[in-house]
């Protein structure tokens, strides 16, 4: 018996193999040609929302790093106000992460990239608005990208900001328009409530997670951070044909989703497509809400580990 077969052996004598979320299925065999893939959050979240999907990754043979971005996770600042339950306060207090920028962010993946790169060129992954962020990053360092992949992303080329593309009519879903708190404009960012009532959970649920039971999105909930840096919703990502648009592409849809409505996926993969012909998407699509990395990972770790 090898020491991996070992730990397996071990780990379910103890039972804390279902608690990693790898008994229902066997480990896969790992792949012949592992890759590298770096793992970019959404607004609000951090790496350690991609917990699950790493697992899997991992345990298909691949390197897996997942990183916070400036302002998130252990990065993160919160406002005094959101430590001391003061709701009125929270509506005006200015966000302590305004002075971040997307160029921060996107600065962080190259220096992530950068560390990986004696090694396979890495698949770099983008969630929702993290979309802005790779494709920045894309557009600053494409030496250094083996694979940009999009999963419910914004990839805002003609009209180059996220905020560009959430004003369109396509955006519209009819869920979270009630979970933005105060002026986005005076606070420096775009600010949610993650400690709210019942109510305002089960409205956060029902927008982003709505194919997780509550038992299993309050853990994903509570380790949110309210405030995302404005600059990342309405800064242009620049991305131009000959740097961006030379690295090959794929886009994850998520066809339930109720915050990046899947009529604005597929308009930013035509448009993208249209802004690079010979070099398209390919395309994927997930029965999931705006979050399979909670409700499928396995569909998801899958997904990517197929990728051309």
């Amino acid at each position: 018996m090898n020491r991996r077969d070992v730990m397996k052996t071990a780990l379910l004598g103890t039972g804390l193999l279902p608690g990693l979320g790898l008994a229902a299925s066997p480990v896969p065999a790992k792949r012949s040609r592992p890759r590298t893939f770096l793992l970019v959050h959404g607004a609000w979240h951090n790496a350690l929302h991609w917990t699950r999907v790493s697992q899997l990754l991992s345990a298909r043979g691949h390197q897996v790093v997942a990183i916070d971005l400036p302002g998130h996770g252990l990065n993160a600042r919160f406002p005094a106000s959101y430590l001391t339950g003061d709701t009125a306060r929270f509506t005006e207090e200015r966000s302590l992460q305004a002075d971040l920028t997307l160029e921060d962010c996107a600065a962080a993946v190259v220096a992530a990239l950068e560390k990986l790169k004696d090694g396979p060129k890495p698949v770099l992954v983008g969630h929702s608005a993290g979309g802005t962020v790779i494709t920045r990053a894309g557009e600053l360092a494409p030496h250094l990208i083996g694979r940009l992949v999009y999963l419910s992303a914004y990839c805002p080329l003609r009209l180059q900001s996220a905020s560009g593309y959430g004003a369109l009519a396509e955006a519209r879903t009819g869920y979270g328009q009630t979970l933005f708190v105060g002026d986005p404009a005076k606070l420096g960012a775009v600010r949610i409530n993650p400690r709210g009532d019942a109510a305002y959970l089960e409205a956060l649920r029902l927008a982003f997670y709505q194919d997780v039971d509550t038992a299993g999105f309050l853990p994903f909930a509570l380790t949110l951070t309210p405030d995302l840096t404005l600059s990342l919703w309405t800064s242009k990502v620049g991305a131009t044909k000959e740097r961006w648009g030379r690295i090959p592409r794929s886009y994850l849809r998520c066809a339930q989703d109720r915050a990046l409505a899947p009529a604005l996926q597929d308009l930013m993969i035509r448009e993208a497509d249209a802004f690079t012909p010979g070099n398209a998407f390919t395309v994927d699509t997930l029965e999931s809400s705006h979050s399979p990395f909670a409700s499928q990972p396995e569909k998801l770790a899958a997904l990517l580990d197929g990728l051309r």
